[in-house]
């Protein structure tokens, strides 16, 4: 678009009086680009708060204060005036800080003793758990499930005493260092509901806490149909004729058994199995109130069976009448000291021809579920009155208690039957309990059917809590208010636990437990280890008893257990969780949730940009740090904080986008009037940056005027050597038709405040032309080399060839001598320059006077009444500069300070310029892009004559990038 850009001219019937910028309308290049971004999240509320600015605060609270000036009202209400703040700030602070909801005050005058307090929170009535019932009895409840009663004397047969002692510390070991990394996060502030997702996501971010908290509610939804299934199996076991269908074994390793051993069919486990999932959902859908009812029942039989167990294992003789059970006995004990690792049927029955093979990898998948179960009580979180005492104290006493249980208990069970008897009756606990098996029936079907309610309870709670988060838009089904019931959530889980309870089979079921309750422990430990480590402020957890050591030791565990069980099974959990990861980082909302990420993220910066030092950068790691100006010249519309196509030039200027751009605006005002404007505006610019997709920051700077600022900014921006090198500012191409006397002032001190601070400068021209990446450019890049530069012109040439839109192009170097030179020379050291840096070119030499504008035969025409326009401008702002001496009988004054004009010299930048502009129009009238070295300021020149030389020099180079190099070099020959 010709003469017409953002910052353009515009029809006089819309311009008012005493406006210096053309208003905008709906059909400008800048307002058709940005139609479609999305500003973020900024609302008319915080609009509306912006403009309430400190002096309006002030204001309010001085009408507060009587007229009279008497101060004896209370004492409480201004004891902290000094400060400024009012004596409710203190309650209403606390309780901002730990996210909950307060009603907004409508004045800061409180009502009498008579009144309402308008503070007064909203009472919910809602029962609140303690350590006892809140987290010891469901880890309890969760822990001593179905594979205590039914597999683990199983298991002692098969491992041995020796290697199932290994078996129960090296999982009980694990348990319990995640116990200790749980209880040191969940003691580090106030914690909502989610339990060990709340937990890791708060610690490692949003990603992988959802992502582990996805699988941690499968484990929890799969780990119900285990226990529903143990529930069934054992009452089908306890009561045979309530089997549908019936399955006996007569062999046993090929030989005959002494009695048939009766097996439950699938079938019937998985008939049994529906119907309980279903009757155990009801419960779970009358609430908390109703599991609390229903867990002491489900627990004291259980507590009671345990007790018969192991008075039936004291009282065991060897004359027994059940067959295998020896009583504790030391021959016994030795006997099954060692493994008997064999095949066996599905069924577990010792079998030559059996299908499966145990070794103690696949114990330890067996097993591992019956030490799962420390998440129960943090999964409750929400429910607990005090999360930071309770979890750790119930969660560590769960822990411990059975631990202790289970090694007592491999010791006996090991002592008190032959290794038959071990393998081949799933229900010895009932065999030898006292006084009656049917004890034991009761204990192990409530044992299970407990543990399945907890699962049924967390798991829904669980997947409520990530769907509440509002990371993931599909899970917006599941979400609900606080203090509901998550009934959406629970019927889903039911689902999933009745598609498991439809399997059929124990054994299969739980390696699948035992992988993703590991890949949650591993979380947990991980999280701990990463906070522990990194050792923020914020880093203060109540539980003392922690180190970052344990931490990774329990993390190591859990990979270990997870490969030792099945390296299949690892993979697929570990391959669900980064599908999940993946799909959360594209589909999910960002969150800041002050994750251990984001704080090692901060001390790794720190402490590499102490590496990095003062010194200056060798030039092999020498990277653009642009320091763009948004909104330097004209006006754009409030919705655009920048023009479009700067950011797509900023990306031009790194290799393969890395890097990063500092994006500043300068808003004219006083600091204290414009510093919520500025926030506002800040985030706008940062959401602009994001749309663009450009890798760079956002900063908004306050001051009495733009050369101010810029002189602040170019001061101050940046830490150490992350300082902006590159200042990338557009050219002001209205200043002439808008008539904006005040724009070459400022672009002269701008150019000389970069030259004092050592700053590279690109200056723009034509940048409503500049390309975007789906515009193909297939000319030239020309680079004018008039000056050395350290090599930047050259080194942004290469970095444009490595983007899509000027990957066809090519570069061709203009070396400008003096008509007596060598050119011959020139162009070979050029060469062999170009040669070594390892930059594809053409060289090519110009020879050109500087002084003599009739050496050669002609300028063309619209150059040469350029030239004119430019001396007759000059020339009038010059008789205007004497007049004003004269009358006020001083020396030349020009932009507030004494200039000498050299009137020949002045002819003779104008001479230069021309004729540098003239070669630029007759070799790159057709190049895609044009670079050329930036001519400095003369000193004691007005600011008006070098924006004359500086039009002349771009007059007619549709796209031009005028560069100024600083002193060090940004390429090297060396490797």
């Amino acid at each position: 678009m010709e003469n017409e850009d953002v910052e353009g001219g515009m029809e006089d019937e819309f311009r008012s009086p005493g406006r210096k910028y053309r208003p905008v309308v709906a059909h400008d290049r800048a307002v058709l680009e940005m139609s479609s971004m999305d500003h973020g999240s900024s609302s008319n509320a915080d609009a509306r708060m912006a403009k309430v600015g400190p002096r309006e605060h002030s204001n309010a609270n001085q009408a507060a204060v009587p007229a009279n000036g008497n101060v004896n009202g209370s004492e409480s209400q201004h004891k902290l005036e000094l400060f400024g703040f009012d004596s409710l700030v203190n309650i209403l602070g606390l309780k901002s800080m730990t996210a909950e909801q307060v009603v907004a005050p409508s004045s800061l005058s409180t009502e009498g003793d008579d009144g309402p307090h308008p503070y007064e929170r909203p009472r919910v009535e809602e029962i609140k758990l303690g350590t006892m019932m809140g987290v010891f009895i469901p880890c309890l409840q969760s822990i001593l499930g179905i594979i205590y009663y039914i597999r683990f004397t199983w298991i002692v047969g098969m491992a041995g005493i020796g290697e199932s002692l290994m078996l129960v510390t090296l999982c009980g070991l694990c348990t319990f260092l995640t116990s200790i990394s749980l209880s040191a996060i969940a003691t580090n502030g106030a914690m909502k509901g989610g339990g060990p997702y709340y937990l890791i996501g708060r610690a490692l971010g949003p990603e992988v806490g959802v992502s582990i908290g996805l699988c941690f509610f499968l484990g929890n939804a799969v780990a119900g149909a285990l226990y529903v299934l143990g529930a069934v199996e054992t009452f089908l076991k306890a009561v045979p004729a309530a089997g549908i269908f019936r399955e006996t074994i007569t062999h046993i390793n090929g030989t005959r058994a002494v009695e048939p051993i009766e097996s439950p069919s699938s079938h019937d486990l998985q008939i049994y199995g529906i119907v309980v999932t279903i009757v155990l959902c009801f419960i779970v859908f009358g609430g908390v109130k109703m599991i609390n009812r229903v867990a002491p029942a489900f627990l004291i039989p259980v507590l009671f069976s345990l007790v018969c167990i192991f008075i039936g294992v004291l009282l065991a003789r060897k004359d027994h009448p059940a067959t295998g059970i020896t009583g504790l006995s030391l021959k016994s004990f030795q006997d099954n000291w060692g493994p008997a690792y064999q095949l066996t049927n599905n069924a577990g029955i010792p079998d030559p021809k059996g299908e499966i093979y145990w070794n103690f990898n696949a114990l330890v998948g067996l097993f591992f579920p019956a030490v799962t179960g420390i998440m129960a009580g943090s999964n409750r979180s929400a429910s607990l009155k005090d999360t930071q005492r309770s979890i750790p104290v119930g969660t560590l006493a769960a822990t411990l208690t059975t631990s202790a249980m289970y090694v007592i208990s491999v010791v006996f069970f090991g002592a008190v039957a032959t290794r038959d008897k071990l393998l081949t009756d799933r229900l010895l606990t009932a065999t030898i309990a006292w006084p009656l098996p049917a004890i034991v029936y009761v204990g192990i079907i409530l044992s299970t059917l407990g543990a399945a309610l907890q699962s049924l309870t967390g798991a829904p709670r669980l997947l409520a809590a990530i769907a509440n988060d509002d990371i993931l838009p599909v899970l917006n089904y599941f979400r609900v208010a606080d203090g509901h019931e998550p009934h959406i959530a629970t019927l889903f889980t039911s689902f999933i636990c009745i598609g498991c309870v439809v399997i059929g089979n124990l054994d299969l079921i739980t390696p699948t437990v035992t992988m993703f309750f590991l890949l949650c422990y591993a979380g947990v430990n991980l999280s701990c280890f990463l906070l522990d480590l990194l050792d923020a402020p914020s880093w203060r957890p109540r539980w003392k008893f922690h180190h970052w050591s344990l931490s990774l030791l329990g993390a190591l565990l859990c990979i270990v257990i997870m490969f030792l069980i099945s390296w299949s099974f690892t993979v697929v959990s570990l391959a669900l969780a980064s599908l999940i990861y993946y799909y959360v980082s594209i589909k999910g909302k960002a969150g800041d949730w002050g994750d251990g990420f984001k704080s090692a993220y901060f001390q790794l910066a720190l402490r590499s940009l102490r590496s990095l030092g003062a010194n200056q950068v060798h030039p092999k790691n020498w990277y653009p740090i642009p320091l763009v100006f948004c909104r330097p010249w004209g006006k754009l519309p409030e919705n655009v904080p920048c023009h479009p196509k700067l950011a797509d030039f900023a990306n031009c200027m790194k290799k393969k986008g890395r890097g990063m751009s500092i994006f500043v605006s300068i808003l004219d005002g006083d600091y204290h009037e414009h510093a919520e404007a500025a926030k506002l505006a800040c985030k706008q610019l940062s959401t602009y940056i994001d749309y663009k997709s450009c890798e760079g920051v956002a900063e908004i700077v306050v001051a009495p005027s733009m050369s101010e600022g810029f002189r602040g900014i170019v001061q101050t921006m940046g830490l150490g050597n992350l300082k902006p090198n590159i200042v990338v500012i557009r050219y002001p191409e209205i200043w002439r038709r808008e008539n904006l006397t005040e724009i070459p002032v400022t672009f002269v001190g701008i150019i000389n405040d970069c030259i004092v601070a050592n700053k590279a400068v690109v200056i723009v021209k034509g940048l409503d032309e500049w390309p975007n990446m789906y515009q193909k450019q297939y000319g030239t890049i020309d680079l004018y080399w008039i000056v050395r530069d350290g090599g930047l012109m050259l080194l942004l040439s290469q970095l444009l060839l490595t983007k899509e839109s000027f990957e066809s192009c090519k570069i061709q170097v203009f070396c400008i001598a003096e008509e007596d030179s060598d050119a011959e020379e020139l162009k070979a050291d050029v060469k062999k320059f170009l040669y070594d840096l390892r930059m594809q070119a053409e060289v090519i030499v110009i020879s050109m006077k500087s002084w003599d504008l009739q050496a050669e035969g002609g300028q063309p025409d619209e150059s040469l009444e350029a030239f004119t326009a430019a001396q007759r401008r000059i020339g009038s702002y010059l008789g205007e500069m004497k007049s004003r001496a004269q009358e006020l009988g001083t020396s030349l004054m020009a932009d507030g300070k004494p200039v000498i004009v050299n009137e020949q010299q002045v002819e003779k930048f104008l001479y230069t310029t021309l004729k540098l502009n003239s070669t630029i129009l007759r070799h790159s009238r057709m190049a895609s892009v044009v670079l050329v070295s930036l001519p400095p300021p003369p000193v004691n020149h007005p600011a008006y004559f070098y924006m004359e030389y500086m039009d002349l020099l771009v007059q007619n180079v549709p796209r031009l990038l005028i560069v100024r190099g600083y002193r060090r070099d940004v390429v090297t020959l060396f490797t």
